[in-house]
C-alpha cells in the first residue's frame, strides 16, 4: 500500500481527470421472435470494413459499435448511446440482443459469416472468420461482450517514472508498466466476473449436439445455479488447442515469444482442415493461431494499427498504447450494455493493477489464474468455493475485500479530481455485492427470470431487448448526429470501393505476405 500510495501521489488531479477510455460493444441482430437475423449487414450502416464506429465481429449478424477515445465517462456513454440510436433507426423491426449468450440459433451452417467486400484485406477478414468456424464452430463465435479500452494520458508516464526513480526512456517504462498492469489484472480479474458477470443461463440451441454439464432450468433454458459468466467459462470463449499456451506477460519480448510458436508452426489438426478447398479458402493458415487476435485472453496490450499491419508489428515498433479488457459481459439491464458505475469501477480497478507491485508471472501462476477464472465463472456465487493465490486457498469474499480496500485511496483521488463521490460509491456497491451475492447481475438475472418470465432465458432477454429498443428509439437523436453518422456511412462505402480498386496482387500473394512475421527482428527494434 505504501508503494501504491507513493505512485498515486505522483498523479496530480488534472492527470487523473484525463484518464482515457473507449468501448467496443458487440450485439447480435435478432428478429422480433428472438431468432438470429440472417439478413446482410444493413447498407445504411455503411461498410463493415471501413466504418470507424459501426462494423461487425464474427457474424454478418453481429454488430460491433466502437466509440472514440474519451477523457469523460459520460461523454463515452453518450457516443455509445448515439451509435445505438442511429443503428435502431436503420435496422427495421430487428433489435439488438442485450445479453452476452446468444438468442435462439439456427443450424450451425446457417449462421452467416461476416462479409467485407472483394478487396484483399476484406477477403482476409472473411477467410479468418471461416477459419474460426472450422476450428471452434460458429455458435461459440456468436457470444458477445463489452471490450473496455483504457490508457493514461501521455504526461502521466514521466511522473510515474520519476516517482519510482527509474532510468531509461519513457517509452520503455510505459511498456513495462502496462505489462505490470496486465499481470495484476489477470491475477484479480476473477473479481470482475463475480461483480459484473451476467451470463448464468443459455438457450439450449447454443449447446445443440455438444456435451455439457449444464442443468435444465426450464425446457429450452440451461444454467448453473451459482454461475456468474458462462461466457467466460469453458463453455464460452475457450479453446482446448490454446489451453497449452502459457503466454507470459512479463514484458513485450516474453509476450511475443510466447505467441511465436503458435503463429509460425503448423498445428496438425488445423493442417487437416487445409488452407483451401479448390478456390474456396477455409482458413488463413494452418498454425495454432491464424493471427494474433485469435488468441483468447481476458486482456490484451494494444496499439492502433495501420492498414494491413500486424498487431505485434505495431506493438514492437511503437510500444503499448492502451490495454483492452475483454472479460466484461453485456449488462442486460441497461440499454447500451454497460452502466457508468461499471466504467468507473473499471477505472479504479485498472489503476490499482497499474500502481500495485506486480511480480513476474510463472507457469504455475498462469495455471492458477486459469483455474480461478473458470471456478468463479461457473460457481462464483457459491460461498464454499476457494481460490488459489500463491498456493493459499482463499474465499472470494476475503480476497476481494482486500483488493477493494487497497482501491480506496485510488477512488478517493479520482473523486477529488472529478469533484464527486461517484468512485467511492462504486467501491461501496462492490463491497456490498461481495457480502451479498444476490446483489450481483447474474443473481438478479435469475431472480427476474423466475419472477416474471417462467424461468425462460429467451423470454427474459427478448423482453429486455424490446424494452431497450423502444427506449432508444424514443430518445431524441440530435439532427447533427444523424447527419454525421449518415455521412460516415456513405464515406465508408466510398472508402471500401477505393480499397477494392487499389488492389494490385492476387489474394494468395497478399495472404502469404501478410502472414510473414519476424518476431525477434521486430522486438529488437
Amino acid at each position: 500500500m505504501n508503494k501504491l500510495c507513493k505512485r498515486l501521489r505522483a498523479l496530480a488531479p488534472n492527470v487523473l481527470a484525463r484518464l482515457r477510455r473507449g468501448i467496443e460493444k458487440e450485439s447480435l441482430r435478432v428478429t422480433p421472435e428472438a431468432k438470429l437475423a440472417v439478413t446482410p449487414h444493413p447498407p445504411a450502416l455503411g461498410s463493415a470494413l471501413t466504418h470507424p464506429h459501426i462494423t461487425t465481429d464474427f457474424s454478418e449478424s453481429q454488430l460491433e459499435l466502437i466509440t472514440g477515445v474519451h477523457a469523460d465517462v459520460d461523454a463515452c456513454l453518450e457516443q455509445l448511446t448515439e451509435l445505438h440510436q442511429f443503428v435502431f433507426r436503420h435496422i427495421g423491426d430487428e433489435m439488438l440482443w442485450c445479453a452476452s449468450m446468444p438468442c435462439k440459433l439456427p443450424a450451425e451452417n446457417e449462421i452467416p459469416i461476416g462479409q467485407y467486400g472483394t478487396s484483399n484485406v476484406g477477403r482476409a477478414k472473411t477467410v479468418y472468420r471461416h477459419g474460426l468456424a472450422h476450428r471452434y464452430g460458429r455458435r461459440m463465435q456468436t457470444i458477445s461482450g463489452i471490450h473496455y479500452n483504457f490508457s493514461l494520458p501521455d504526461d502521466a508516464w514521466p511522473l510515474l517514472q520519476q516517482a519510482e526513480s527509474r532510468g531509461g526512456g519513457v517509452d520503455g517504462y510505459r511498456d513495462d508498466a502496462y505489462f505490470a498492469l496486465i499481470r495484476n489484472f489477470r491475477r484479480h480479474s476473477w473479481l470482475l466476473l463475480y461483480l459484473f458477470g451476467a451470463s448464468p443461463t443459455v438457450c439450449r440451441s447454443f449447446v445443440s449436439g455438444q456435451a455439457h454439464r449444464l442443468q435444465e432450468l426450464e425446457p429450452g433454458t440451461l444454467f448453473l445455479p451459482n454461475a456468474t459468466s458462462l461466457r467466460m467459462s469453458r463453455l464460452g470463449y475457450q479453446s482446448d488447442a490454446q489451453a497449452s499456451l502459457a503466454v507470459s506477460y512479463n514484458d513485450l519480448r516474453s509476450y511475443a515469444r510466447s505467441l511465436q510458436h503458435a503463429l509460425t508452426e503448423p498445428y496438425p489438426p488445423y493442417e487437416a482442415i487445409g488452407i483451401r478447398d479448390g478456390e474456396r479458402y477455409r482458413q488463413l493458415a494452418t498454425t495454432l493461431l491464424q493471427i494474433e487476435n485469435e488468441f483468447y485472453g481476458t486482456i490484451r496490450p494494444k496499439r492502433r494499427i495501420r492498414s494491413g499491419e500486424r498487431p505485434l508489428h505495431a506493438l514492437a515498433e511503437r510500444g503499448v498504447e492502451y490495454v483492452e479488457v475483454r472479460c466484461m459481459d453485456l449488462d442486460p439491464f441497461w440499454p447500451v450494455g454497460i452502466v457508468p458505475a461499471t466504467m468507473r469501477f473499471l477505472d479504479v480497478f485498472l489503476l490499482h493493477c497499474l500502481l500495485s507491485d506486480s511480480p513476474l508471472d510463472s507457469r504455475d501462476e498462469i495455471a492458477s489464474i486459469s483455474r480461478n477464472q473458470h471456478l468463479v465463472a461457473k460457481e462464483g456465487r457459491d460461498p464454499n468455493i476457494r481460490l488459489t493465490r500463491h498456493g493459499e486457498q482463499l474465499a472470494p469474499a476475503e480476497w476481494g475485500s482486500a483488493v477493494l480496500h487497497e482501491c480506496e485511496p485510488i477512488a478517493a483521488a479520482l473523486d477529488k479530481a472529478h469533484r464527486s463521490s461517484a468512485y467511492g460509491d462504486v467501491l461501496l456497491a462492490a463491497t456490498a455485492a461481495l457480502e451479498t451475492p444476490a446483489a450481483t447481475p447474474s443473481a438478479r438475472m435469475l431472480q427476474e427470470m423466475a419472477h416474471s418470465y417462467r424461468k425462460s432465458y429467451l423470454a427474459f432477454v427478448q423482453a429486455q431487448s424490446l424494452r431497450h429498443r423502444r427506449q432508444l428509439l424514443e430518445l431524441p437523436l440530435a439532427p447533427e448526429a444523424e447527419v454525421r453518422y449518415t455521412r460516415m456511412a456513405e464515406d465508408s462505402l466510398v472508402a471500401q470501393r477505393q480499397i477494392e480498386a487499389a488492389d494490385r496482387v492476387p489474394f494468395e500473394t497478399y495472404r502469404r505476405e501478410y502472414l510473414v512475421l519476424d518476431f525477434m527482428r521486430d522486438i529488437e527494434l
